[in-house]
């Protein structure tokens, strides 16, 4: 596939996307950027929510990552079926009950204007690194596919990538985001299921040898024992504290769910997507397992543990992943795997033009609903303000930022990013998943001033931990707990209380 062919379909695929933001904008009204009118049929919630729950980090990231982590990824995704059920039946019928736009005024309710400020900014740095290292993830594939063989620059094509996304979503935001988030699943899913076809052609025995691949392959484990990183009830468990957190406390998901028209239809919504969501992570795995497999037993894709030496200058062992493009053996990311069989022609063109569709498919599910939420929640949490002057100018603000995060990232380069994803989440979700315990399951009432520097202290407290101790996922559950405890030592004390402490003295 040549740049410019990749430039057509991707300018195609945006204008599609924008002929449906006019269609679903012909009868907006100034609720609609942030409600969506509550007028969404909740089947079609549930299936575009598939879509920006994979994003470009399943779609590349988990398929890339099975052959050092085999099944490893699979029991936090059975986690997540039960976390999703938490949320809901017990934050959705919260939500709709107090007739939220964007959930963290729950927390000025019940505990009063710091705490609210907290949650979302909390959020707001939550989410803009994990809609920052998404895009990212994907802009290194389109520098692979179309920047450099037209010769746009790196930084130009990101910025107008990002420009596309806010043109489509600036008018009507989440009501359009619904619908776009029905195409851009099917999207996602045809392409997984057109490479899982193009495999089958090439093994003999069709599907059934690809079956029988599956269940002879040694990635079709947990790859390890009872290790903490290993340990398949730990990452269940981590599992459902992620679900709770990054949907059920996260502005991005949830404000989806609340175009639902009431409560019942929002957590049928909720229901019906946590129970698709697991058989298709298995897919996805699944998927990774066949590509290994198929290319490796080829000998056009390589692995070995070479030694390198890290900015301390010790020396350690590191992944290197070779893969035949031509004559020579070229080093790709494990991220890059993937896409690199597209693009070094190991697909055939109909399948490099597919893969590449569900590419952007699986970036802008996500980023598009990140940037609407992000401009939700600094309107209405942070500005205070939803008029339309307002919306645009935050709307425009947000779409720099992530901009120069995506940039930022760039020179960092990091690996690995699905797992950084989740890493940096935890330090950042932390003191939400501490706010909202307190609030929902005590009656507790806390010194609402205290909750900025109990926040702070739970996120920096919780990397040192993770760093010093070399802790994983269940970072973010004792993130939440080193909040609940801050919470609950720094109460407000009642009259009652500080008479007999005088007494006492």
């Amino acid at each position: 596939m040549t740049g410019k062919e990749a430039l057509y379909i991707i300018l195609v695929y945006f204008a599609l996307l924008i002929g449906i933001s006019y269609l679903t904008s012909l009868k907006s009204t100034k609720k609609s950027f942030f409600t969506g009118d509550r007028k969404s049929p909740w089947f079609l919630v549930a299936f575009g929510m598939i879509g920006a729950t994979l994003s470009g980090i399943t779609f590349i990231s988990i398929p890339g990552s099975v052959y050092e982590k085999g099944m490893l990824y699979m029991p936090m995704t059975f986690g997540f079926f039960f976390g999703y059920l938490a949320v809901a039946f017990i934050l959705i019928p919260l939500y709709y009950r107090l007739n939220l736009t964007s959930i963290y005024t729950y927390l000025r309710g019940r505990f009063g204007v710091f705490s609210f400020k907290t949650g979302a900014i909390s959020f707001l740095v939550s989410r803009i690194i994990g809609a920052s290292l998404r895009l990212y993830l994907v802009a290194q594939v389109l520098e692979i596919f179309l920047f450099k063989p037209t010769g746009i620059p790196y930084w130009v094509g990101v910025l107008v990538t990002i420009g596309l996304i806010w043109v489509y979503t600036f008018k009507s935001g989440i009501k359009t985001i619904v619908w776009t988030d029905t195409l851009q699943t099917a999207a996602i899913l045809f392409a997984a299921g057109a490479t899982i076809y193009f495999l089958s052609t090439l093994n003999s025995d069709g599907f059934g040898g690809l079956f029988d691949t599956l269940e002879q392959s040694d990635m079709l484990s947990f790859k390890g024992g009872m290790l903490k990183s290993e340990n398949p009830w730990l990452g269940m468990f981590n599992g459902v504290v992620f679900a709770i957190v990054m949907s059920g406390l996260d502005q991005d998901i949830m404000q989806k769910n609340l175009t639902c028209k009431n409560s019942k239809e929002a957590s049928k919504n909720i229901f019906w997507f946590s129970v698709v969501l697991v058989p298709i992570n298995f897919a996805f795995l699944g998927l990774g397992i066949l590509l290994f497999e198929t290319f490796m037993d080829n000998g056009d894709l390589t692995f070995q543990m070479v030694e390198k030496i890290n900015e301390f200058g010790e020396i350690v062992k590191e992944p290197l992943y070779q893969l035949r493009n031509g004559s020579e053996m070229v080093e790709v990311a494990k991220d890059q795997i993937y896409p690199s069989l597209a693009k070094f022609g190991y697909f055939p063109k109909w399948l490099s033009v597919v893969f590449l569709i569900g590419l952007i498919a699986a970036a802008y599910s996500s980023a598009d609903s990140a940037l609407t939420s992000l401009t939700t929640s600094m309107c209405i949490d942070i500005f205070e303000k939803e008029d339309e002057k307002t919306r645009i100018f935050v709307h425009i603000l947000m779409s720099f930022v992530l901009f120069g995060v995506i940039m930022v990232f760039k020179f960092i380069n990091e690996d690995g990013i699905i797992w950084a994803l989740f890493k940096w989440t935890g330090f950042t979700y932390g003191p939400l998943l501490g706010l909202y315990s307190v609030g929902i399951l005590t009656k507790v009432k806390v010194n609402d001033f205290a909750v900025p520097f109990i926040a702070v202290f739970s996120a920096v407290s919780s990397f040192l931990l993770a760093h010093f101790l070399g802790l994983g996922f269940e970072i973010l559950a004792i993130n939440g707990a080193i909040t609940v405890i801050g919470l609950v030592v720094f109460k407000k004390r009642s009259k009652y209380n500080l008479d007999a402490d005088v007494l006492n003295d």
